[in-house]
């Protein structure tokens, strides 16, 4: 455990993350607590008088203090000073750097994104990234690489004039061991899906409504796993879409279709009849005991035969997705999965690196997995870069989260023409997202600025308040 005193709570989420991706595993608290023994103190302390911040690690071992001016009238910069201080000293104690630096925000690409949009060159970036935020070289390279794929797709049409939509479906078969996303088993809620459907379609009129004289550029259906609905139900709300959307500009229609074992012929014939350009079959691993433990309850047979029927229907854009760092998944594990999707061949490759979610099985149901390990590093993230590399694709978004094995990253790749443009949207925060159904959040871009409205997760709760949910949107576009 790791005991974290400020005098004042300046960026102390920020110190928190640094902190977790330093001392991974490590709990950290505020206040000492008699049963839980405390390995490291890190105090923080503020002095706006003289303006500086002093940082000091205490271990049984050894203390290390350092201090540094810091700029309490410029909040970005005073976190800078502040985080840039902390990850010296822990350099210091662990003797290991980052491959991020002090890097702890979601979207890192983002920042290059930004200057490349500033007039900044390539060398200023790498300078920022590498001398102020203290990246490593590759994760640098990275970055920048995917800013500059990322604004050659989006310059093929005005993405700053329009909108994109997003379609929560909260089902799915069952809850996977490392999910914290709005699901619901579709056994306990079969009867009660077209009434949410119904309450979905509301949602969509407002929107459609709202966005009359902007082009809708992406719809994303996503969830959950939309298809565990009937194949009339996915008529149903595809036409709905169809019907009641202008979709002349829509440059990219997705619908996850992640889980094998919610794929049928009919259900991908239906989606093929419509405007659905891009789907997801997502095995996570190729390895059967794996998907057993982690509560995936389809098999790797299920995976290529969902696979060659998405083909053979006439899908040419599929996705598939893989997690790093699963429950007892050896390197070996990983490159086989590798192996069997490179014979495959999709269009996409999504590479996540597992993050620990607070209200996943793997964190609520931790003695479930204790006797189990992770395994994560750069060079395992390095070799799915080189398969990917193999597969003819190339990275093209990217973005973190929270407690994720190896403090690394996700990355998308993808075919020349097959990237995901609703990914790079969402992640780089460009364009309006607006989102309908449980769970689903509307994001909307002001220039610089972002504002959110979220709908209620709990499937009961938002078929009795979408009007409420609909109310937070007018009142958000309406500011």
């Amino acid at each position: 455990m790791i005991l974290l005193n400020l005098n004042e709570e300046l960026y102390e989420n920020d110190l928190r993350a640094l902190l977790m991706a330093f001392y991974p595993g490590e709990g950290i608290l505020r206040q000492e607590k008699e049963e839980m023994p405390i390995q490291r103190v890190v105090t923080v302390q503020y002095d706006r008088e003289e303006k500086l911040v002093t940082i000091t690690l205490k271990t049984e071992q050894t203390i290390i203090t350092k201090s540094t001016a810091v700029r309490f009238d410029d909040k970005k910069q005073g976190k800078i000073d502040t985080k840039t201080l902390l990850y010296k000293i822990c350099t210091e104690d662990t003797k290991c750097e980052l491959p991020w630096g002090t890097l702890t925000g979601i979207r890192p690409t983002k920042i290059a994104m930004t200057m490349l949009e500033e007039g900044k060159t390539e060398q200023q970036i790498e300078d920022y990234m590498r001398n102020i935020m203290l990246c490593g070289e590759q994760k640098t390279e990275l970055s920048i690489d995917i800013a500059k794929r990322e604004r050659a797709i989006l310059e093929r049409f005005n993405y700053k004039e329009g909108y994109s939509l997003y379609i929560g479906i909260p089902f799915c078969p069952t809850t996977c061991a490392y999910c914290s996303f709005t699901s619901y088993p579709i056994h306990k809620w079969q009867t009660q899906v077209d009434e949410y459907l119904t309450h979905v379609e509301m949602e969509l009129d407002y929107i459609a409504e709202q966005f009359r004289d902007r082009p809708l550029h992406t719809v994303y259906f996503g969830g959950g796993t939309p298809t565990t609905l009937e194949p009339y139900q996915l008529d149903r709300i595809l036409t709905k879409v169809e019907k009641t959307f202008d979709l002349s500009h829509c440059v990219e229609f997705c619908v996850e279709a992640g889980r094998p074992d919610s794929i049928t012929r009919e259900k991908l014939e239906v989606l093929k009849q419509h405007a659905v350009t891009r789907i997801s079959i997502n095995p996570q691993t190729m390895k059967d005991e794996t998907l057993k433990r982690i509560g995936r309850r389809h098999t790797v047979e299920q995976v290529r035969e969902a696979y060659a029927l998405a083909r053979e229907v006439g899908f040419t854009n599929i996705n598939m997705d893989m997690i790093l760092g699963l429950p007892d998944e050896t390197e070996e594990d990983i490159r086989h999965t590798l192996e069997q999707l490179k014979q495959l061949a999709p269009d996409n490759l999504t590479v996540h690196s597992l993050a620990i979610k607070r209200a996943a099985r793997l964190n609520t149901q931790k003695e479930s997995f204790a006797d189990t390990k992770s395994v994560n590093s750069e060079a395992i993230v390095q070799m799915t870069a080189e398969y990917a590399k193999q597969m003819g694709m190339k990275p093209y978004y990217l973005y973190r989260q929270k407690n994720m094995t190896g403090n690394m990253e996700n990355v998308g790749y993808a075919v020349s023409g097959k990237e995901g443009i609703y990914n790079i949207l969402i992640m780089e925060e460009l364009q309006t997202i607006a989102g309908a159904g449980a769970g689903a959040t509307t994001k909307a871009v002001f220039g610089k600025r972002i504002e959110r409205a979220e709908n209620v997760k709990d499937v009961a709760t938002y078929i009795q308040k979408t009007d409420e949910m609909i109310a937070r949107k007018q009142k958000l576009f309406y500011l």
